[in-house]
């Protein structure tokens, strides 16, 4: 995840917030690929834009989903009636046990560089803190590369704190050098759901 400095605050609220639609997805998978350029990890990318209209949620979509998309936009101008995207938050609903409430995991805060210094990184977050009491959650997290630091010290800056006392944790099924499924490689999460017989929904 990439933050932005503080700006004056007209920069931020002045720009438009909206949910992606079906017809974003390019844009989207445009800035999860710069997004992992950022984080030196393009080789970890299989998304397609197949994948992402199967997968995300959409305002105007019968499917649900599991995932919701908020894209950010400077304001219009005569030189630029529609403007580029500048950024996106991509996140999903958790829960908390302890609280026995909903949260938000923001899994993806990315703001192209020729936008930063405008506040549109806090401006997203501003919108998730919004949607996270909007549900009657009590939490807003993410996690952050261990090496980016200017990352850590922004997000810092708005009131987030460390988790120190946890590690992530994760089983996937891609292998060591994460080819991707069609590599035709059984990764650990298909092992481990021979310990599994499935349980119906009902």
């Amino acid at each position: 995840m990439t933050p932005t400095s503080t700006p004056p605050l007209s920069a931020a609220t002045e720009a438009t917030v909206r949910f992606a639609t079906e017809s974003d997805v390019p844009t989207i998978l445009s800035l999860i690929h710069e997004l992992a350029a950022y984080e030196n990890a393009t080789t970890s990318v299989h998304t397609t834009s197949a994948s992402l209209l199967r997968t995300l949620s959409f305002p105007s979509s019968a499917s649900p989903g599991y995932a919701r998309t908020l894209l950010i936009f400077p304001p219009a101008s005569s030189s630029e009636p529609s403007p580029t995207c500048a950024g996106l938050a991509l996140y999903f609903h958790n829960y908390s046990t302890w609280r026995a409430a909903p949260g938000i995991y923001l899994e993806d805060l990315f703001v192209r560089p020729q936008f930063r210094g405008r506040g549109y990184g806090k401006r997203l977050l501003g919108e998730l803190a919004l949607e996270t009491k909007r549900v009657g959650g009590e939490r807003l997290e993410w996690s952050v590369l261990r090496w980016n630091e200017p990352s850590l010290r922004f997000y810092e800056g708005v009131g987030a704190r460390r988790m120190e006392g946890w590690v992530g944790m994760r089983v996937d099924d891609l292998g060591d050098g994460e080819e991707g499924p069609e590599s035709g490689r059984k990764g650990v999460l298909e092992e481990l759901g021979r310990w599994g017989r499935g349980v119906e929904w009902k």
